[in-house]
């Protein structure tokens, strides 16, 4: 497994890969076989940034069996979509900010990111799969109170995509078994969530294609 990730350096936006507690510099796109510079930095020193700039987040509803039971849905017959918008995008360890318009509830979900490499275009499950560079950890955060505000219209894109709403980081994990993997949240040394991928309603090859 590899861990990449993004962070700032000497004025301009690096990138890397974590080796124990220092990170080896590379050079070049992350999705078009970067080469190492040879320079290595200490991890403890350095400021992250998104460890990739995504064209858009792609978010899902009701995809995990366990979820759909807890609040009584139809288990869906196909993806249920929305977008978060590109300007909540916020690096790990940066501070998530109350929009001066919103005084109400906020909420967070941490969710699995699937990082997509290349072009994928009415793909097979299988060409979904192979497009799949890797994995991030996105914390989904919400203006609840906005959601379902108007009797008439959930509000998924608002509630979700004001600024500092999209974090995700800190780093992208290539070659690991998702089917494997547990989502966990822990607030003030408290577990709040802990649910195995395996539970997905439509897997993340599925999803891509």
């Amino acid at each position: 497994m590899a861990q990449w990730l993004r962070f700032e350096h000497q004025g301009k936006s690096t990138l890397g890969q974590v080796q124990g507690n220092q990170v080896a510099v590379y050079a070049g796109d992350l999705f078009k076989q970067p080469t190492p510079t040879g320079e290595m930095l200490n991890l403890a020193g350095l400021t992250l940034d998104i460890p990739c700039i995504p064209s858009k987040m792609v978010a899902m509803v009701d995809n995990f069996y366990a979820l759909v039971t807890k609040l009584e849905h139809a288990i869906p017959a196909e993806p249920l979509y929305f977008l978060k918008g590109n300007n909540s995008f916020l690096a790990a360890n940066q501070v998530i900010r109350m929009p001066k318009s919103y005084t109400g509830k906020v909420v967070y979900e941490g969710e699995l990111g699937i990082v997509i490499g290349k072009h994928c275009h009415e793909a097979s499950e299988s060409e979904a799969a192979e497009a799949i560079f890797g994995y991030t950890c996105i914390n989904d955060v919400t203006a609840i109170e906005i959601l379902n505000r108007d009797p008439g219209y959930a509000q998924w894109t608002r509630s979700k995509s004001f600024n500092t709403f999209g974090v995700f980081g800190p780093y992208i994990a290539t070659d690991v078994d998702p089917s494997k993997l547990h989502i966990k949240t822990i607030l003030n040394d408290q577990g709040r969530q802990n649910y195995p991928i395996a539970d997905m309603i439509f897997p993340p090859a599925k999803l891509v294609s």
